[in-house]
């Protein structure tokens, strides 16, 4: 028997192989004996045993011997081999691998078999997957905060260099910052795309966030068939092909919330429209608001200047009200009652709904296009600028008269078709409003007293309407001081907020004096309100008070009107017509007043007189307004005679119609 380690291959002394020997077969104890005792003899010293060498003081003296080993005691009837070291840590981590593998493949199995601990893992991934970008963009935007603040702590003017620097590394932070919460809302998706559509609707916010979150507003993924298939057997115990025929599985539109078939009922035969809900989004609903619920809650302790509560208030209301389909055909039901009285007068029509559950719902197909679709408006010989008129004098229904309107009107809610057979509609045309699952009901008092507001917007600025503008902004949303000026700024589209005794603004433009006199609220326009939130002390937070106080679905109304149509009657005439209605919803609210005093006081004079007043004051603004209506709408005739004659001398008689149609040449030539 050789000794390792000693210097060469010699053998171990004939006593000790002799001693081996004699042990095979013997007790333990004696082993134990044999153990001590050739531990404690000593070997020869070098001079006289070159092949050996005396041993560590770490070392066993077993572990020293080849080719046998005495690790796993003298017990054995057999010896095994000794192993290197390297190969002996191999061999003691393969248990520790073997329980890891048995672990993963428990945690799979799990996973794939019991619904529960799939749903806990996933929710904790997503919670994780938000938290982490909103905790990255909160330091970065402390960094970059921090420099800021030293710079104001020299007390001096910031030179223009280190005005621009300090620009630049908010618009790099914005970015940074969007770019991470983008990525996060992504995979998320669900409820999260919703939210980052909100946030790229929002136009007082930072351009980087606004632009970054666009993509979200076209990136909705369809929900598979099968998917869909088991959603309607698991709700209604009947899948696809029980409940229509030739339905198409390519959806016609896809939203954040759900995506829409073309199909036809087995019931009736009917062309239908079918609404599906994503079939995983009810899954992680809670445990998503509960998680942005707490993002903006952490945003609001780490910088309380920053006021984002509203979005996570109209998020809990909301969203729990769009994912119920049957709350949405309630609304529609609602609101089609509500225009009854106006049948002939008006060229709304609402799809019939033939049913409706939580997650599923059925109406009628519209065949229709984009009410921006300037084409197919030319098409079809429809009047852009009636299409636009039509659009105020509905929603202006719905909030100044009703109190219960839309809250969602986009491009993709709103169609526009040719009169159809049966349609009481005036005009040569029907606008069909869609998808009514964000409705929103303003109480008497706020919409007459925001019909005041409009309609002081509507007078020359005196220091009498000036006064008045405040006063029924303090009423309205509890507005005034420094807030007031973002308001009338938000509503006219004229960026210069400073002081309502301005009459010039920082380009020395004339500020208009009245929403008659009003630009269209353009792209430069845009930033350089934007440009004024940076800049001016404090002026972001109100903005985000503002969202907070002023009623959302006020906000909301601004951005339904959109100016895509290219119209040639100007902003202003779409005014008069809020204007109009304004007038009435305050005359309403006057007769209302009077009657409650005639029931509760009895006749006097004195109400007799407040009656007349409102009377007179109705009738006042009710003829001024249509005398500037048929002024503004000879201004728009006569400018679309002045397109046509320019058309026409550009490339004939198609190209004059075409400029008459709002369409460009360049565009025409290139269809």
């Amino acid at each position: 028997m050789s000794f390792r380690g000693m210097g060469g291959p010699a053998t171990a002394p004939r006593s000790v192989r002799l001693q081996l020997t004699a042990l095979r077969g013997k007790s333990s104890s004696a082993k134990c004996h044999f153990h001590r005792a050739i531990t404690t003899t000593a070997l020869p010293a070098a001079p006289f045993a070159p092949h050996y060498r005396p041993l560590g003081i770490r070392q066993k003296p077993f572990s020293l011997l080849s080719p046998v080993s005495l690790r796993r005691g003298l017990h054995d009837s057999k010896l095994r081999p000794l192993l290197p070291p390297r190969a002996a840590k191999r061999e003691r981590r393969l248990p520790n691998l073997r329980n890891l593998a048995v672990i993963l493949g428990l945690l799979s199995l799990l996973y794939y078999t019991y619904p529960p601990f799939r749903h806990s893992l996933i929710a904790v991934v997503r919670c994780a997957r938000v938290m982490e970008a909103v905790t990255a963009d909160v330091l970065d935007y402390k960094k970059v905060f921090a420099v800021e603040d030293q710079l104001a702590a020299l007390g001096r003017e910031l030179t223009e260099e280190e005005v621009e620097k300090k620009r630049q590394a908010r618009r790099e932070c914005h970015t940074r910052s969007a770019k991470r919460m983008l990525a996060a809302l992504d995979k998320n998706s669900g409820i999260y795309v919703k939210l980052g559509q909100h946030v790229a609707a929002v136009q007082v916010l930072p351009k980087e966030w606004t632009e970054t979150m666009r993509p979200l507003q076209d990136q909705c993924f369809p929900t598979p068939l099968n998917k869909t298939n088991d959603m309607l057997r698991e709700d209604l115990g009947e899948g696809i092909n029980d409940l229509f025929t030739d339905f198409d599985p390519n959806p016609i539109g896809v939203a954040s919330l759900a995506q829409v078939h073309r199909a036809v009922d087995k019931r009736s035969g009917k062309p239908v429209a079918v609404k599906v809900q994503h079939a995983a989004l009810q899954e992680f609903a809670a445990v998503d608001m509960a998680t942005v619920n707490f993002a903006i809650r952490f945003v609001k302790y780490v910088f309380p200047e920053f006021e984002f509560s509203w979005l996570g208030g109209e998020m809990n209301e909301m969203l729990p009200l769009e994912m119920d389909f049957r709350h949405e055909a309630a609304n529609s039901s609602r609101c089609k009652g509500e225009f009854l009285h106006l049948r002939g007068k008006t060229s709304l029509y609402l799809p019939n709904v033939l049913w409706a559950e939580k997650r599923c719902m059925v109406m009628e197909y519209i065949e229709g296009a984009r009410v921006d679709d300037l084409v197919y408006l030319k098409k079809h010989h429809i009047d852009r600028n009636q299409v636009a008129q039509e659009l105020s004098r509905i929603f202006s229904q719905m909030v100044y008269l009703n109190g219960h309107f839309h809250a969602d009107p986009h491009h993709g809610n709103i169609l526009v078709r040719p009169k159809a057979p049966g349609s009481t509609s005036p005009f040569n045309f029907d606008i069909c409003l869609l998808d009514h699952g964000q409705y929103f009901d303003i109480p008497d008092d706020l919409r007459v007293n925001y019909a005041h507001f409009w309609l002081s917007l509507i007078k020359s600025s005196s220091e009498k309407t000036i006064a008045e503008r405040r006063h029924y902004a303090k009423l309205v949303g509890n507005i005034d001081g420094d807030m007031y000026p973002i308001l009338e700024s938000a509503i006219t589209g004229q960026i210069n907020m400073a002081d309502d005794t301005n009459t010039h603004d920082s380009a020395n433009d004339p500020r208009p004096k009245s929403l008659l006199d009003a630009k269209t609220f353009d792209k430069d326009q845009i930033k350089k309100l934007r440009q004024a939130m940076l800049e001016k002390e404090g002026l972001i937070a109100s903005i985000f008070e503002l969202l907070r106080v002023v009623p959302r679905q006020l906000s909301d109304l601004q951005r339904s009107l959109d100016q895509s149509l290219h119209t040639t009657h100007g902003q202003s005439r779409v005014f008069v017509i809020v204007a109009q209605y304004c007038a009435k919803s305050i005359w309403q609210g006057d007769c209302a007043t009077f009657k409650r005093s005639l029931s509760v006081e009895g006749f006097s004079f004195k109400a007799l007189r407040s009656f007349l007043g409102a009377f007179f004051n109705y009738a006042y603004w009710n003829t001024s307004l249509s005398i500037v209506e048929m002024a503004l709408d000879m201004r728009a005739r006569s400018v679309k005679v002045g397109l046509w004659l320019d058309g026409l001398g550009k490339g004939g008689l198609k190209a004059a119609e075409d400029e008459m149609a709002g369409l460009p040449l360049k565009a025409t030539q290139a269809a």
